[in-house]
Parts: C-alpha cells; sequence; structure tokens
C-alpha cells in the first residue's frame, strides 16, 4: 500500500474525467506506471501511452499493462505501434536479396536470417529477431522510410507489417507508442498528410521530462549527409533493376554520394554540436554544400526523365525533391525564432534548423481538441516547483502533483560531497574525482556506477581508474559505457556483482539496478548543459535579451532536473542502500548550491570519508 500511488491514481482519473491537463512528478518507487495504467483502462475511452524507449515500450506492452488487466478484469484490447524503421520490410528484403551487394559480410550473412524471419513473424517487429544487432547495418537495407514507402502500390501491401501494426492500433483501446512516434505524427498532421495515430480521449506521456528536446527536433527540420548517400544508394538500385539501359542515372547518383561524403570531410572535428555562425570560419563548408544542391538538382533532373519506369525510381524522384527543398530552405532560413545550427558524427552530418520554443505550438495541440493530458516522470519540478517544465511545454492551466518516493533515504541513502575539491573547470579536475572516488570504491566493493557530464571526461576517467586499479590490484571489473549496447553492459554488470561502470549521458536516465550490484553512484559535477550548445546558447541569448535571467529561469532547473535522473540510479528498491557521491564543490560554495540540494531525496549529508567507509563497514 503507497499513499502517493494511491493519490497520483485518483488525480489521474480526476484528469480523465475533466478532460484536462495533469503534470504528476512521482519519485522512484511510487508505481507511477500502474497509478496511470488503472484510471486508464477503467476509463473506457481511446488510450494514447507514450514513452520515452522502445525498452519501454515494450516492458509496458509485455508486462505492466497485461498485469493491470489481469487484476481488473477489463476485457481492453491493447496495440503496440512503432516507428517503420522498427518492421522488416517485405519489398525490401526482396530487392536485398535481388541486389546481393552489401557492406560487410556480416550483413550478408545477416540477410537470410531476416528473409526468414519475414515469412514467419507475426508482427515484422526486428526487436524480435535477436540474432540480428540492433545497430547492425543490414536494418537499413530491410526497412522502409516515410519517403521511400511504395504505399498502396507495392505488391506486398496485402501483408505490410506497417499497415497491419496501424491496423490494429486503430482498433485498440489502448495503444502503446514512443514520443519520437508521437511527434512525428503530429507533425504529419499538422502538414495534412496522414494521421498515423488514431484520434483518442487521453494522452499519457511517461518519461516526460525527455518531451522537450524531442518535440524541439520535431517541430524543427533535419537533413543529413546519410538521407543523401540512401537516397543514392536506392536510386543506384533501382536503376539497375528497371533502368539498365540508362547509364546517367547510376552516375548522378555517384556524384551525389561522392558530394555529401565531401560534405562532411569539410569538417576535422571528430564529432560535435556547431551554430551555424561558426560556419564563416570553415571555407571548405559553403562550397561542399553548394556541391551537394548541384548535384542533387542533377539526379533530380535525371530521375524525372526515368520516373515513370518504376515505382522506385518514381519514389526515388519524390525523395530527392524533398530533400533539394529542405537543403535549400536551410541554406536561406532567417527566422529569429528558428536556430540554425550542425551535428556532425562519426560518419554523418546534420543540417537542423530547431524552434527557439515550443511552448506555443504543443499548446495548440492540447487546445486543438477536447482531451485529457498526463504529463509525469520522476523528474519534472525544481523543488516541487514546476514554472520551468510547464513554460517549456506551454501548460499554462496545467494541474500539478508532487509525490516523494516512498523509499527510506534517511536510513538507506548516504550523500558524500567531498571536501578540498578543485573548480569543476581546472585541467586536473576529472583526476580530482578519481582520486576522491576511489577510497568509496574499495569502501563499497566495487559496485559502482561512475557519471560523467562529457564523453572526454568519461574517457579520461576511465583510464585513470584502470592504472589507479593496477597500481592498488583493485580486482574490480570495468565496463565503459560504448564497450557494448547499452542493455548488454547493465546485463554484465548485474551478473558480475562488483563491478564499475563508467557512463555518460545513456546511463543517467533509464536504467534500472536493484539489489547489491549497485551501491555507489559517483557523479562527476552539476550536470549543465554545455553554454557552446548552439542550441542552449540561442535560447540564452534570447531569455537575456528579454531582461529575465537565463541562468535562474533555464540553465539551472535543466541541470537540476538532469542531476535528480542521474542520483536516481541509485536507490531502485526498498531494500536497496547505498552512497550518492556528488564531486562538484559548488554546491556548498555558490547561492544556488542550496537549491540544488533541496532537490534531491532527503537523505543524511557527509563530507567525510571515513563516514562513507563506515556506512559501507554497517551494511
Amino acid at each position: 500500500m503507497r499513499e502517493g500511488q494511491l493519490e497520483m491514481a485518483r488525480a489521474v482519473a480526476d484528469a480523465i474525467e475533466k478532460n484536462t491537463v495533469l503534470v504528476a512528478e512521482a519519485g522512484t518507487g511510487t508505481g507511477k506506471t500502474f497509478a496511470y495504467l488503472v484510471p486508464a483502462l477503467l476509463s473506457g475511452g481511446k488510450v494514447i501511452i507514450s514513452t520515452g524507449t522502445k525498452t519501454l515500450q515494450d516492458q509496458l506492452f509485455d508486462r505492466d499493462i497485461r498485469v493491470v488487466r489481469e487484476a481488473l478484469k477489463v476485457p481492453v484490447t491493447v496495440a503496440l505501434l512503432k516507428g517503420r524503421a522498427n518492421y522488416v520490410c517485405h519489398y525490401y528484403v526482396a530487392r536485398a536479396q535481388h541486389e546481393g551487394r552489401f557492406p560487410t559480410r556480416d550483413d550478408a550473412r545477416y540477410l537470410p536470417i531476416i528473409a526468414n524471419f519475414a515469412k514467419n513473424s507475426a508482427t515484422g517487429d526486428k526487436s524480435d529477431l535477436p540474432a540480428v544487432p540492433e545497430n547492425a547495418a543490414i536494418w537499413s537495407y530491410v526497412t522502409s522510410t516515410r519517403e521511400n514507402c511504395l504505399g498502396s502500390d507495392c505488391g506486398y501491401y496485402a501483408k505490410c507489417f506497417v499497415m497491419e501494426a496501424r491496423k490494429q492500433a486503430l482498433a485498440a483501446e489502448v495503444v502503446v507508442v514512443n514520443h519520437h512516434l508521437f511527434f512525428a505524427d503530429v507533425v504529419l498532421r499538422d502538414e495534412g498528410v496522414s494521421e498515423l495515430l488514431p484520434a483518442a480521449n487521453t494522452i499519457i506521456f511517461d518519461e516526460a521530462h525527455q518531451l522537450p528536446e524531442t518535440a524541439s527536433l520535431f517541430f524543427g527540420q533535419t537533413i543529413s549527409t546519410s538521407q543523401l548517400i540512401e537516397l543514392a544508394r536506392d536510386t543506384r538500385i533501382e536503376a539497375v533493376a528497371s533502368a539498365k539501359d540508362f547509364a546517367a542515372l547510376p552516375e548522378a547518383a555517384h556524384a551525389l554520394d561522392k558530394a555529401a561524403r565531401d560534405l562532411r570531410l569539410a569538417f576535422r572535428e571528430e564529432t560535435g554540436r556547431f551554430p551555424f555562425q561558426a560556419l564563416a570560419r570553415n571555407r571548405e563548408f559553403e562550397p561542399a554544400l553548394a556541391t551537394v544542391c548541384a548535384q542533387l538538382d542533377t539526379l533530380v533532373a535525371t530521375l524525372e526523365t526515368q520516373a515513370g519506369r518504376s515505382e522506385g525510381l518514381e519514389k526515388c524522384r519524390e525523395r530527392g525533391q524533398l530533400l533539394a527543398a529542405g537543403v535549400r530552405r536551410w541554406r536561406d532560413h532567417n527566422d529569429p525564432e528558428v536556430v540554425r545550427w550542425l551535428e556532425i558524427f562519426n560518419h554523418a552530418l546534420h543540417l537542423n534548423a530547431t524552434p527557439l520554443s515550443i511552448a506555443e505550438v504543443f499548446q495548440a495541440q492540447i487546445n486543438d481538441h477536447a482531451r485529457s493530458w498526463i504529463f509525469t516522470s520522476a523528474t519534472l519540478s525544481v523543488g516541487g516547483d514546476f514554472s520551468h517544465y510547464r513554460a517549456q511545454m506551454g501548460l499554462t492551466d496545467a494541474v500539478t502533483h508532487s509525490w516523494e518516493s516512498p523509499f527510506d533515504y534517511s536510513a538507506n541513502a548516504l550523500l558524500y560531497v567531498p571536501k578540498g575539491m578543485p573548480e569543476p573547470n581546472t585541467p586536473d579536475y576529472t583526476k580530482a574525482v578519481v582520486a576522491a572516488a576511489l577510497p568509496a570504491i574499495e569502501a563499497s566493493g566495487g559496485r559502482a556506477f561512475m557519471l560523467f557530464t562529457s564523453l572526454r571526461a568519461m574517457r579520461e576517467g576511465c583510464e585513470l581508474l584502470k592504472d589507479a586499479f593496477a597500481q592498488r590490484r583493485l580486482e574490480y571489473p570495468l565496463m565503459m559505457q560504448g564497450e557494448g549496447s547499452r542493455t548488454e553492459l547493465l546485463e554484465r554488470f548485474r551478473r558480475i556483482g562488483n563491478a564499475v561502470l563508467v557512463g555518460s549521458q545513456s546511463f543517467w536516465e533509464g536504467v534500472d539496478v536493484r539489489g547489491e550490484a549497485l551501491s555507489l553512484v559517483v557523479i562527476d559535477k552539476l550536470p549543465f548543459a554545455s553554454p557552446d550548445d548552439p542550441l542552449l546558447a540561442a535560447r540564452i541569448e534570447r531569455i537575456n535579451r528579454d531582461g529575465r535571467n537565463a541562468f535562474v529561469e533555464f540553465q539551472l532547473p535543466q541541470a537540476v532536473i538532469t542531476l535528480k535522473q542521474g542520483a536516481g540510479r541509485l536507490i531502485r528498491d526498498e531494500t536497496d542502500r547505498g552512497v550518492l557521491m556528488i564531486c562538484d564543490p559548488r554546491l556548498f560554495s555558490k547561492g544556488y548550491g542550496r537549491r540544488i540540494l533541496r532537490s534531491l531525496p532527503s537523505m543524511k549529508g557527509t563530507r567525510e570519508v571515513a563516514e562513507v567507509i563506515a556506512f559501507f563497514e554497517r551494511e
């Protein structure tokens, strides 16, 4: 029996009954999933539940909803709907088999496994095929996108997995989606193209703290070199199938492929996010982008002469036109409410145009139709104040509630902020973090997460730990984010029982390790987003230009919400015990530190490592 869970269920039921907006923060252990599922399944209306990740989607569909449905004895129909890239496409499997050329031998080996799966699977959901890694390149050859799907003209349309999943979603009373799919549908609906998700009486967002960033990307625009390279690849394949006698087509496709790759190579940087203004310093970028535009126009013009020969070539022509228009729109953008910026990955470059605020456009979605909207997460407020989140999402009339975790933090957890730490911007800060953390790691016998705010610090911290473990002859297995999938790393971490896992952003949220395998969480510094980030810099400038305080209004609340997510990894069950170590001296040297501390679960604090050692000795 948890009072907070019952109160939350009543608040959700009230919002559903009155068609109002509810923002509900529920600390770890409240049981928020059941708290919204029970009133949702009893409501009798159509419910869409949107989660942060596909993993959570599967957990809701496969486990949580079934448990609640059986307990309530309600005959509610439920459907799981994912983005089309998650479903095998019969047309593209057949095309890949015919083409038979792939980047790696592994891809060629995986194709018959996928083809067999497509023949026998009821869903076509690639998560049901663990024999092929989720990040294998072959998936892009055997799945469709909104741009390259042949639709009702496809010869396999009658047995299309995507269409079947949509059909089931239309008929079901409860549909489980993820945030990306939800906003993709909102954008399509605004463009009048289609309505992916059926109209619903209630929409529930779990892990709702992720929405501002996800929505910003979808209400903006992104053109990537990957899209251009895939268009070139698909054009070459379709040309072989339907226009063998027209050599100009594969030549134009090859020229676009090269131009897109050269655009990425215009940047020597490994990875990063850069504002549009920074491009003035790069003399190679503008000529490379002009070449992309020219080659894209050439390919589209060439496709126009051949598009009538097959549906596949017609689709390539349509995609080319959309991409050409998108690149031009990005180049010519001058809306002061939209930020142009670049994101560079190892093998790709994204041209982004993102709105500074999504509040108005999202508020329009809410006002568009009388229905209830529920936003829930463990981290939505700063010390019980929801004004930052409400302002971001345009939720001016929302009812807000906050329930603390029912876990006994004061008895089972200790907050340790070490003395004598240097300022976080000093060169040797990561070295100081590792040195301060080592006695705590030894006291806990490994069983630790070390969470860093940047990938660079994570890699440096891991190397320093490796050296320190060797010098001290500590035999704790050391694992680092990126050495395998997050799921694989977590399974190994749980199984080993005394490992130390070094992570960055991926491990700050959505990670659940219960029991003794995780007893120490070390956070290197307060997770303020880098002021160099082009989106953040533009938002700070706008808030300050309006005469407001961007640090108090935006940067500090964002950091608190992220820190609460990281801290939430420690206590996941009522029997869990552990130490949360935050190395940042600003918790005590700055005035805002007290506000941050008040936002964390109420646990005993210490600045002495001896108390940490004593805590683990008592354990």
